[in-house]
């Protein structure tokens, strides 16, 4: 392994599934905003995720529609006024 490539700043950080409330703790470097209160009772940084191990369709063996459209439609209706223009 290279020196001097990798991270130092690692810290734990909670990763948790939006779908499904599931959350774990592990170390991370990932910058964010976000808190949130563990089970031990301290503050941790908070990464929220779409879709983990235990949402995805392939380790559940169940088809599970993950809603997104939300995400196009503000995207559209952001750069509409652009579209419009032309």
């Amino acid at each position: 392994m290279k020196k001097g490539i990798h991270p130092k700043e690692y810290r734990s950080v909670v990763f948790k599934d939006m779908s499904n409330d599931y959350a774990f703790l592990t170390k991370s470097t990932v910058n964010t905003k976000d808190t949130i209160v563990w089970e031990d009772g301290k503050e941790y940084p908070l990464v929220k995720l779409e879709i983990s191990n235990t949402s995805h369709p392939f380790f559940t063996g169940k088809m599970k529609l993950v809603d997104t459209a939300g995400r196009v439609d503000k995207f559209r209706n952001k750069y509409n006024k652009y579209f419009e223009k032309k």
